[in-house]
């Protein structure tokens, strides 16, 4: 029985990047030989075991066959003859097909394996596919979007570029449930360069298909109302938004939020609280824009509007969309975005206001507890 730590721990080593997570692969073994040591099954598609101390999973090595259409569609061969070259080629990239021995324990007791180039690849600073069968898989065109987003000095290999505009063209793409690609979608969102995700998939003609309305923003004037020139598109406008927010750390809801304002997408299943902080931003960023110029009564008005009283850490959220909806245009990178102090404070103010006090002031007439309670928040923000 032979174990190897495979994929994107090697690659992460050979870059100094510190590793997170370790995928584990045992060569030469059964599941009845695996749990006479102690490993717990857990897997359901293909044998996955548990080590019994540290808890991290161990998969047989394996082959698959594609038997129908979509990410689905596989059929899987788990047995000792199968060797860790065969495991390693049904991978995807060559980066992500790099192996090294370990001990029982995990420990590195062996120099890296790499029969498909990757290391060289690394070098090159290369995305490539290992081989056609990477077209078996419409999850693999995310996954590698996600891989240009993280490491984003990397480019794709004009190859797998080719063969990625045929999987797109030939529907391949159209079998990934919507589940599927808001889960890789929502991992991009959260890397480096988010940005370069949606490049990749515009590039090999996935975005129109899986992501029309983003696709279309590209090539569309943005308007002033969205303080952009006119001669920039706002594909270009929303992207450099985008990686402003992953520049300064932005959380994923607030990173949806910018991405999506504008496009109205519906199609990806993403979390409700995603959803509503969208629809938020693209009701009153511009109201936000102009918030030096409000006075006091519409700036308690947009507060109000925004449920900012009693959602304060939602709000917060929205200042960091808007923000970065600002800085996202050439020239403004830097640009410092006064308006989210100016409404911290006067959110503050009005969040002071006692709406229960005032609310016994009114026992007979509770229709005007809702007018009261507003001018009182007006004057504490006049003050």
């Amino acid at each position: 029985m032979e174990i190897y730590t495979v994929g994107g721990a090697v690659r992460d080593e050979c870059l100094g990047i510190p590793v997170k997570d370790r995928d584990y692969v045992v060569v030469g073994a059964t599941p009845e030989q695996m749990m006479a040591r102690g490993y717990r099954p857990v897997g359901r598609d293909f044998p996955v075991f548990l080590h019994p101390q540290t808890q991290e999973e161990y998969a047989l090595a394996r082959t698959e066959r594609k038997t129908a259409r979509g990410y689905r569609g596989f059929q899987f061969y788990c047995a000792p003859d199968v060797t860790l070259e065969q495991d390693l080629a049904r991978r995807d990239l060559t980066i992500n097909a790099m192996a090294r021995a370990v001990d029982a324990n995990g420990a590195p007791a062996g120099p890296v394996i790499d029969p498909f180039n990757g290391r060289a690849d690394l070098e090159k600073r290369v995305l490539r596919h290992i081989s056609d069968a990477f077209a078996e898989d419409p999850v693999r065109i995310l996954r590698l979007a996600r891989f240009a987003a993280r490491l984003s000095a990397f480019t794709v290999a004009d190859e797998t570029i080719a063969l990625m505009r045929a999987m797109a063209a030939n529907g391949e793409v159209d079998a990934l449930v919507a589940e599927r690609v808001w889960q890789e979608i929502a991992r991009g969102l959260m890397e480096k360069k988010p940005s370069r995700m949606f490049a990749v998939l515009r590039q090999c003609g996935a975005a129109s298909r899986l992501l029309p309305e983003i696709d279309r923003l590209y090539g569309m004037s943005q308007n002033a109302q969205h303080l952009l020139d006119l001669e920039s598109g706002a594909g270009i406008h929303v992207m450099m938004a985008l990686d402003h927010a992953a520049a300064r750390g932005y959380g994923l809801t607030t990173r949806y939020a910018v991405v999506m304002r504008d496009a109205g997408h519906r199609r990806l299943k993403a979390p409700k609280a995603c959803r509503e902080l969208a629809a938020l931003v693209a009701r009153e960023h511009a109201h936000i824009h102009r918030a030096l110029e409000l006075d006091a009564d519409a700036l308690v008005r947009l507060l109000e509007r925004c449920d900012a009283i009693r959602k304060p850490e939602r709000f917060a959220e929205v200042l960091q969309a808007c923000e970065a909806d600002f800085c996202g245009r050439a020239g403004f990178e830097k640009a410092p975005y006064p308006q989210a102090e100016h409404l911290r404070q006067r959110l503050s103010a009005a969040r002071s206001v006692d709406a229960a006090k005032i609310a016994a002031m009114y026992p007979n007439a509770p229709a005007a507890i809702k007018a009261a309670v507003h001018q009182a928040r007006v004057a504490a923000v006049q003050s």
